[in-house]
């Protein structure tokens, strides 16, 4: 019975890095939408594009990316970050969000 152990306990030590993985993927696109949503909230408001940036960061990490983009009566905020993650350091994994807002009448 121990060999049989010996040779699934890698299999075994492997596949639970890959879920914690995946799981910490999850969480850090959570962060993003959540990044994206607090940015258009932001912009909603009318404040500045460095206000936005600066609480967008706060959320998703500083190496997150905002573009914001006004057309059609709403605005648009992209936030796209990249993931590192030890076990997926394989794939090149980039994350992003979009939160559209309708700007608050002055």
């Amino acid at each position: 019975m121990t060999a049989e152990v010996a040779v699934a306990f890698p299999a075994v030590v492997a596949l639970l890095a890959v879920v914690l993985a995946a799981a910490s993927v999850g969480l850090s696109q959570l962060r993003v939408e959540e990044a994206a949503r607090a940015g258009a909230r932001e912009v909603m408001r009318g404040e500045s594009e460095a206000s936005v940036g600066s609480t967008v960061r706060r959320i998703a990490g500083e190496h997150a990316s905002i573009a914001l983009h006004s057309g059609g009566g709403y605005d648009t905020v992209t936030v796209t970050t990249t993931v590192d993650v030890p076990v997926l350091d394989l794939f090149d994994l980039n994350l992003s969000a979009r939160a559209f807002a309708v700007p608050e009448q002055k």
